[in-house]
């Protein structure tokens, strides 16, 4: 008897309209000229669909809460309303970063950060791209993950409470840009030997500055910074940008697999596969530093990095166009630093005609540093100026500059 009464009451309650969609559909538009964006993504959980050419969406099953992105546009997120017959529409607005870089160091330092923070409230800057794991391995806040705390990643803590310093620098409606210095990680691989690059002799190998090298083809070391890229998506940043993904130029070393041409660009590629998987919940962008000279090399420079293989894995590409970085100049310009806006210009044209992708989908690193490789000069506001006019005139996402020392004069920028 009481198994008739427990279908009964399930039978009434399959028929009652508890108002849960099991499909979504929606348009996103453009919140400045209200029309359609084609190939927004649209994000439920760990499902992705894109929008059509008229901008609509159809997300199979039920979901509260949406994430929606699209190229040029900032992110943004909108709740599922409870009756059937209701269409979401989704603004989003239109976006490119002006950003500035600071290190672990530098948005801990209030001699640093209060000077950047000026400028991104007096000209046209929007933008900070902030090291959570920078150049030597080290995380600036105190992270959960096991292998941090082992490899004592955490040993030099500048930033007390990373959620809070996101939700203050969003305050102020600042894009926050994730750097993740990937498989040059000292602390790690002096830790783990396992995990490292090593030499013929199979010692520890370390580079020109002493530091060692994870081995990019080691599985753990992938789900190490990928679990510290979900980490800064759930503090809240809006981009993950990855930076050294890619092997060591040095030649005589050992990894799990052989240092081919072939498994370089695989293990490279593959990473940001996985990058992308494990990010698509959090609706943020993912976006990869590359040399300049990828943009013309045909070859994976014998680090990994083909322009075309990387391109169909993150949505932004960021190339270092540093005039510095071209030691051996581009085709008609043996002396870089005398043309800071042919530089990055013919480099962004030779990017985007190897890949067919639009100009939306790159946006360069620049140089706000002293050359080091030519005439040791000043690149001072004229030679700012000129990279920014260079990234612009090309369709560029935005761009970005470069200082190491984390200094940067309101010369060169618009206010």
């Amino acid at each position: 008897m009481w198994r008739r009464i427990v279908f009964l009451v399930f039978g009434i309650l399959a028929l009652l309209p508890f108002n849960r969609l099991e499909a979504v559909t929606g348009e996103v538009v453009d919140a400045t000229t209200m029309r359609p964006i084609r190939g927004a993504f649209v994000t439920s959980d760990s499902t992705v669909v894109t929008t059509n050419d008229s901008g609509v969406f159809h997300l199979d099953g039920a979901c509260n809460r949406i994430g929606v992105r699209a190229y040029g546009y900032l992110r943004a997120e909108a709740n599922v309303p409870s009756s059937k017959a209701a269409r979401i529409e989704v603004k989003l607005t239109p976006f490119g970063p002006k950003a500035l870089y600071l290190s672990a160091f530098g948005i801990g330092s209030s001699a640093l950060r209060e000077p950047a923070l000026r400028l991104l409230q007096q000209t046209e800057l929007n933008s900070l791209v902030i090291d959570v794991k920078g150049d030597r391995g080290l995380i600036p806040y105190r992270s959960a993950i096991p292998l941090a705390v082992i490899a004592g990643a955490n040993r030099a803590i500048t930033i007390p409470d990373i959620n809070g310093l996101v939700t203050a620098l969003h305050a102020r409606g600042i894009y926050l840009i994730a750097r993740i210095v990937v498989f040059k990680d000292d602390p790690v691989a002096s830790a783990r030997p396992d995990l490292a690059v090593l030499t013929a002799g199979d010692a520890i190998w370390r580079d020109g500055e002493g530091l060692a090298w994870t081995d990019p083809s080691k599985k753990e070391v992938w789900e190490y910074n990928l679990d510290i890229a979900v980490e800064a998506a759930r503090n809240g940043f809006d981009e993950i940008q990855f930076d050294y993904v890619r092997f060591p130029d040095a030649v005589g070393l050992r990894y799990s697999v052989p240092n081919t041409q072939k498994n370089r660009v695989r293990v490279i590629t593959q990473f940001f596969d996985e990058a992308r998987k494990r990010l698509v919940p959090f609706n943020v962008f993912l976006s990869a530093d590359i040399f300049g000279y990828a943009c013309w090399n045909l070859s994976d420079t014998y680090i990994g990095q083909k322009l075309e293989s990387i391109a169909a894995s993150v949505d932004y590409i960021c190339p270092m166009l540093y005039p510095s970085g071209f030691q051996y100049g581009i085709p008609g310009y043996r002396m870089p630093v005398a043309h800071p806006y042919e530089i990055p210009r013919l480099s962004l044209e030779r990017a985007m005609e190897r890949t067919s992708l639009p100009s939306i989908r790159f946006r360069p690193w620049l140089q706000a540093f002293r050359d080091y490789a030519f005439d040791r000069r000043l690149f001072g506001p004229a030679e700012i100026r000129s990279q920014i006019r260079a990234a612009e005139d090309f369709g560029s996402d935005g761009w970005m500059l470069w200082n190491p020392h984390n200094i940067y004069l309101r010369d060169g920028l618009n206010p």
